[in-house]
């Protein structure tokens, strides 16, 4: 949907900001009866949600830090999110090992694996287990032997892909009635008698200015929380702070995720197998820009080098980048020392307007869900919440589907949908030609287009390659198939060929920026009819 087609419609409630939290905003809204209608900016889960680690996890540092109220938040949201979300979210087992650590040291490791085991005491994941220095090696051969003492293993879990679970929670919410509408900027608040009565949302695709009326407003806008407060309230202070974090994609993946501290400056790093690579990550810089600019630079892809290089051996080539910007409660001292609790707050100036400040990607649905509470309350709504027993439409009960396609197509649909891959084979069912694959090498079809253009708010092509199939994630990084995906959808929605020319442009300058050592080039990968 189109903020374009909103103008003077009213509704109960207005989602500023589409990351993982204000989709889950408002899948929980709509899913209690509530009229909903979400605006982003950019496209859903194009900030801090995809320049994540990818991981749904109780966080060990935090134990360090004494938030024993976070880990145990995060460490019940990771198991609600494997029971919602099944094919989105999977059990990742970590090592932790330990190199020329003290007796102390080890003994200290050794208790927070039990009060993490008992955080998570309603856990369907196997409990921490401690190995000898062989048993960790065997466990994972890319370890380091010089110097290791042992490891201890435990379990976490992994949304390789958290730009779909940001895709799901906008699909639920549309089918429970939500107006969800993505390049469309709020520029103004509507405000009388000192309460919000709207938003005044620009149309970045129609290039139109509408006004749309709401009896309360969420800020739910992320690292552009300040920036969107500073449109929202008439004497906003600045209550984010921001850090940029960046992750490398190398070849090799181990066998297990590594949970490293850094041996530059001792910070917790990851080394994790990721969709056919290792990914590596992060770091955690003070970042003052705005956040769609964010990328990473040479030093800090140096850093994680040298960081990890010493426990796993050489990285080889980065073939690409991702980075990405946090929001935090701003408070002063180290950023790595932060906290990653959030705050959910009803403004008093304006009234009717609710900020999210803060959060992580593994406990969106308890943040979305503690906003929605206090906007029930707001409007004296008394429906219950659903999205911790509901799954997510992907992990729903599969209908009868026509058997098309190859085998790994069909895998790879289930990897990106789950149970909606019906939705995609009906398409070819209908239309053979659909099931053409973009490209020779990769299991993706024309389907996948538009099935993305009708039923997930696909506006761009960098929305389809980047957070609607996992293209941008291979090595040729989706350039082969950008060509096809144009046509696609130019064919659905009516593109001129400037309009055409400059999607193109467009993803292709995005795709350039994460680019790694060894860009593809041109003539490497070019793009098919």
């Amino acid at each position: 949907m189109r903020a374009a087609d909103l103008h003077r419609q009213a509704f109960d409630v207005l989602v500023v900001g589409g990351g993982v939290i204000g989709c889950g905003v408002a899948r929980d809204a709509a899913r209690r009866g509530l009229r909903v209608a979400l605006f982003e900016q950019d496209d859903f889960g194009s900030g801090t949600s995809s320049g994540s680690t990818r991981l749904i996890h109780g966080g060990l540092r935090y134990l360090e830090m004494l938030d024993f109220g976070l880990v145990r938040l995060d460490l019940r949201e990771r198991e609600i999110l494997l029971r919602i979300a099944p094919h989105l979210v999977t059990p990742l087992r970590f090592l932790l090992p330990f190199y020329r650590t003290s007796a102390f040291t080890r003994l200290k490791m050794r208790a927070g694996m039990w009060l993490y085991d008992g955080l998570s005491y309603d856990r369907s994941l196997d409990g921490h287990r401690m190995l000898s220095p062989d048993a960790a090696h065997e466990a994972e051969p890319r370890l380091v032997r010089e110097g290791l003492q042992g490891a201890a293993s435990y379990s976490d879990a992994q949304a390789a892909l958290p730009e779909r679970l940001c895709i799901e929670n906008i699909v639920d919410a549309s089918q429970a009635g939500a107006a969800i509408c993505n390049h469309a900027r709020v520029v103004a608040a509507v405000v009388s008698d000192g309460r919000i009565r709207g938003v005044r949302v620009q149309d970045l695709i129609a290039q139109r200015e509408v006004e749309v009326s709401a009896r309360v407003v969420v800020n739910a806008a992320g690292p552009w929380f300040d920036r969107a407060a500073g449109v929202l309230q008439s004497a906003a202070r600045p209550r984010v702070r921001t850090t940029r974090g960046i992750h490398i994609a190398c070849p090799n993946p181990p066998k297990h995720a590594l949970a490293l501290p850094s041996a530059v400056d001792g910070r917790l790093t990851f080394v994790i197998p990721w969709l056919g690579y290792t990914w590596v990550g992060t770091t955690d810089i003070d970042y003052e820009d705005d956040p769609a600019d964010v990328a990473a630079t040479p030093d800090e892809v140096d850093y994680l080098r040298r960081s990890v290089e010493p426990f796993v051996g050489g990285l080889g080539d980065v073939l690409f980048t991702n980075a990405g910007v946090r929001a935090l409660v701003r408070r002063d001292g180290h950023a790595s020392a932060v906290t990653r609790s959030h705050q959910v707050i009803a403004e008093q100036d304006p009234v009717g307007l609710v900020s999210i400040i803060g959060g992580k990607l593994t406990g969106y649905r308890a943040i979305a869900e503690e906003a929605t509470q206090r906007v029930c309350r707001l409007l004296d709504v008394h429906a219950r919440g659903t999205t911790a027993t509901e799954p997510l439409p992907g992990a729903r009960a599969a209908a009868p589907e026509p058997l098309l396609l190859d085998e790994d197509q069909r895998a790879h649909l289930t990897y990106l949908y789950g149970t909606r891959r019906v939705e995609v084979l009906e398409l070819v069912q209908a239309r053979p030609e659909l099931g053409r694959r973009l490209m020779p090498s990769e299991p993706d079809v024309l389907a996948q287009v538009v099935h993305a253009v009708r039923h997930e708010a696909c506006e761009r092509v960098a929305d389809f390659v980047l957070r609607r199939s996992r293209l941008a994630f291979t090595r040729h990084r989706g350039r082969p198939a950008l060509g096809r995906i144009a046509s696609a959808m130019r064919e659905e929605l009516g593109w001129s060929d400037l309009r055409v020319a400059e999607e193109l442009a467009h993803c292709r300058k995005l795709l350039a920026r994460t680019d790694g050592d060894v860009p593809p080039g041109e003539e490497q990968f070019a793009e098919i009819d």
